[in-house]
C-alpha cells in the first residue's frame, strides 16, 4: 500500500511521539509498503534543533526506506502555552510547501499522530480530494484534555475552541486509534462510535531491547560503582511527570549513601529539577542527557530500579512509554498510578511492576526501600514474557496493518 504518515516528530528523535512514529515508519517499508513521511525538524525532546538540521529549509532524505520530508518549523527558547501554539502553527505553515503537491498524489492510508491538533487540518483537505483514501487519527496524547486538566490553559473560551477543533477532527476522520483503553474511553466519551476506533498500542523492539546483567550495563563507563543501588527515570522531563517528586525522594534518602537517582532526559522542565537538586545540595542525584538508542539495552541495565511516575491529573491522558522499553529490557519498575487507569490495569493485571499512589513522596520512599529489601527476579521474569507476548513491534503492526487492509478492500 501507498502509505503518508504526516506528523511533527519523526526519527531521530530518541522519546516520545517521534521514536514510534520514526520506527512505525521504517517497519512499514521493510514490510514492502511505499512510505512518505512529512515531518518537522527534529528538535524534541531538548527543544532544540539537532546538528546536522539547523540552518536547513525544505528538503526530502531517506530513512529506513521511507521518503521523509523535512519542513522548517519555529522552536522556542521557552516553552509556554503560547510559543508552543506559535511552534505548532508554524509547522502548519510550512508543511504546505509539501501538502500543495501531496494534494495530487494518492494514497491508500493517511497517518495522522496527535498531538499537535494542528494535524489534522491538511488531511482533512486531501480527503475532500481523494474520498476513497482512509485517514487513521492517531492519539498518542489527549492534549487538549491535559491542557485543561493540568491548568497549563486556563482560558474557558480558548479550551472551548480547541475542543471544538479535536472534536471535529475526531468525526471527520475515517478512523480513530490511540495506544490504551483510557484513551479509547476518553475518546468514544466524545461522542465517537466505537466501530471507528482500532487499539493501536506502542510497542518495544524486543530483538533489539533486551535484558542484560549489570556487569554489560553503562555503569563503568558513566563512572557508577557496580555495587551501588541505582534508581532510574528516563525519558520526558516536563509537566505531565511531576519529576520534581524525584528530588524529593532523594533528600529523604541522602543518608543511605549506596543509592543513586540517576535522571536522564530532556525537556522544559530540565533546569527548574537541576536547580532544586541544588537548592538542596544533593550529592546522590545524576543528570544525564538522553543516550543514544544504540546504547539504550546497555543503559537500561544500570538500573536496580526504574521510576515510572505521572502527576495524578496526567491519568490515562498519557501513558508512559518508556514503559514498553523498561519492560522488554526486563527491568524492575516502581510505577505511580491510581486504580482504574490503563496503566494501572496493565501492570496490575499482569503483574508486572510496584505500584504506589502518585505524589505521595513518603509512600514513594517506602516504597523504594522496600523493593531494594527484596528478591525482585519473578517481577523482571513477567516484564520480559510480557513484552515478548503482548509487545513486540511486529506483533502489533501486524495486526493493524491487517486491519487497514481489511478496510481497503472491504
Amino acid at each position: 500500500m501507498k502509505i503518508l504518515i504526516h506528523g511533527i516528530n519523526y526519527t531521530p528523535e530518541l522519546t516520545g511521539i517521534g521514536k514510534y512514529t520514526g520506527e512505525m515508519g521504517a517497519w512499514l517499508a521493510k514490510n514492502d509498503h511505499a512510505v512518505d513521511v512529512i515531518a518537522a525538524m527534529p528538535y524534541y525532546p531538548e527543544w532544540s534543533k539537532k546538528e546536522g538540521y539547523k540552518g536547513k529549509w525544505w528538503f526530502k532524505e531517506s530513512i529506513a526506506g521511507a521518503s521523509v520530508y523535512r519542513c522548517p518549523l519555529y522552536v522556542p527558547k521557552k516553552v509556554t502555552g503560547a510559543t508552543r501554539m506559535i511552534h505548532e502553527f508554524s509547522f502548519l505553515a510550512s508543511s504546505g510547501f509539501f501538502w500543495i503537491r501531496f494534494l495530487f498524489k494518492r494514497y491508500d492510508i493517511v497517518f495522522t499522530p496527535y498531538p499537535p491538533l494542528i494535524i489534522g487540518f491538511c488531511p482533512w483537505l486531501y480527503k475532500i480530494f481523494h474520498p476513497k483514501a482512509t485517514w487513521v487519527f492517531h492519539v498518542q496524547d489527549l492534549q487538549v484534555d491535559a491542557a485543561r486538566e493540568l491548568k497549563l490553559i486556563q482560558n474557558k473560551t480558548l479550551l472551548t475552541i480547541l475542543e471544538n477543533i479535536e472534536h471535529f477532527w475526531l468525526r471527520k476522520c475515517d478512523y480513530v486509534s490511540s495506544i490504551s483503553t483510557g484513551m479509547r474511553d476518553r475518546i468514544l466519551s466524545k461522542g465517537i462510535h466505537a466501530s471507528k476506533y482500532i487499539m493501536l498500542p506502542n510497542w518495544a523492539e524486543t530483538n533489539i531491547i533486551k535484558p542484560l546483567p549489570t556487569s554489560e550495563s553503562m555503569r563503568t563507563e558513566l563512572g557508577i560503582p557496580l555495587d551501588s543501588k541505582v534508581l532510574l527515570y528516563s525519558g520526558n522531563l516536563g509537566e505531565k511527570q511531576g519529576v520534581e517528586m524525584l528530588i524529593d525522594a532523594a533528600n529523604q534518602l541522602k543518608s543511605k549513601t549506596n543509592i543513586l537517582f540517576v535522571i536522564a532526559g530532556e525537556g522544559a522542565s530540565k533546569q527548574k529539577l537541576i536547580e532544586y537538586a541544588a537548592s538542596k545540595q544533593l550529592e546522590n542525584i545524576l543528570f544525564l542527557p538522553l543516550q543514544s538508542y544504540a546504547k539504550l539495552a546497555s543503559f537500561l541495565a544500570i538500573a536496580d530500579i526504574h521510576l515510572v511516575i505521572q502527576k495524578k491529573s496526567a491519568a490515562d491522558l498519557v501513558l508512559p512509554s518508556k514503559f514498553m522499553s523498561i519492560l522488554s529490557a526486563g527491568g524492575v519498575s516502581l510505577v505511580t498510578a491510581e486504580p482504574n487507569t490503563s496503566l494501572y490495569d496493565m501492570v496490575a493485571t499482569n503483574n508486572l511492576a510496584y505500584i504506589c499512589e502518585p505524589e505521595n513522596t513518603s509512600v514513594f520512599v517506602q516504597t523504594i526501600q522496600s523493593i531494594l529489601a527484596e528478591d525482585s527476579t519473578p517481577i523482571a521474569l513477567r516484564a520480559r514474557q510480557f513484552a515478548e507476548e503482548k509487545l513486540s513491534i511486529d506483533g502489533i503492526l501486524g495486526a493493524f496493518m491487517q486491519q487497514c487492509s481489511y478496510v481497503q478492500h472491504r
